[in-house]
């Protein structure tokens, strides 16, 4: 099974993976910067999201109606219901007392964490609304992939462009099957809703992680409460658990910020 490329992709094959085909190149392309903005101006013609990922992460696909099957109305107030009656003993509680050995040792108490401000389930976040000066979806993928590349975070370089054929990257993500212990489905149907409210797209899943570009960051902070809210939901690790950020803290961080980071051990 193939399709169709487009000119001027460095040396790769083809691999299937069950119903599904991508392809991935045989090493992490020169130029990528250069290659992801053809590839992204000539995703109408040839039908491929690029993305990078180590090629050992591809694993089981998923299907159209395993994410449709998702309804995140549905989904996510009862797993806020849930996640809130296990962390609500932990958000009541003051921050201990600072260990003094553990001190001397240079290592800080744990922040206390007072949770997101809800007790009950607020609702999804609202979009933003596309305007004349901000950065397209595109644009905000290549300054993302360009910050990887300048930082150049450990396993990068391990990465293999993959193409897949699929109109947008939740789709892809679920075509090509990530073999992290991220809930696929779940994931894919939170990254289809902030593809659609917030401009996002999937750049880079390598070592369990997931990097992810947006274009219409939330600007207000009552708004990256929301956000924030789905982006725990979504069960990574990385929100708020590790490192241990306070909620408040980490959805303060969420007010503009051009990029979103997450990963499951």
């Amino acid at each position: 099974m193939s399709f169709a490329l487009p000119d001027g992709l460095p040396p790769g094959r083809f691999q299937a993976h069950g119903p599904a085909c991508v392809w991935v190149s045989d090493a992490f392309p020169e130029d990528v910067h250069r290659l992801w903005r053809s590839l992204l101006n000539g995703r109408e013609q040839h039908g491929l999201v690029p993305l990078l990922s180590w090629r050992d992460e591809l694993g089981s696909p998923i299907g159209p109606a395993e994410v449709d099957a998702v309804r995140l109305d549905e989904v996510l107030p009862a797993d806020f219901a849930e996640y809130r009656r296990g962390r609500l003993p932990f958000w009541t509680n003051p921050a201990p007392d600072p260990d003094p050995e553990l001190i001397e040792l240079g290592i800080e108490p744990w922040p206390h964490d007072p949770g997101p401000p809800f007790e009950r389930w607020p609702g999804l976040a609202p979009g933003m609304p596309v305007t004349d000066t901000g950065p397209t979806p595109d644009e905000a993928a290549l300054d993302l992939l360009a910050g990887l590349v300048a930082k150049g975070p450990f396993g990068l370089y391990d990465c293999r462009l993959v193409l897949v054929p699929a109109r947008r990257g939740s789709e892809a993500l679920a075509s090509a099957g990530w073999s992290s212990q991220a809930p696929l489905p779940l994931l894919c149907a939170l990254l289809r809703s902030w593809e659609d409210r917030f401009g996002a797209q999937v750049v880079a899943l390598f070592g369990s992680e997931l990097h992810v570009s947006v274009a219409r960051p939330p600007a207000a902070g009552a708004h990256a409460n929301l956000l924030a809210l789905e982006h725990v939901l979504s069960t990574a690790d990385n929100i708020v658990d590790d490192p241990p950020t306070p909620f408040p803290d980490y959805a303060a961080d969420l007010a503009g910020r051009a990029s979103w980071s997450f990963w499951w051990d």
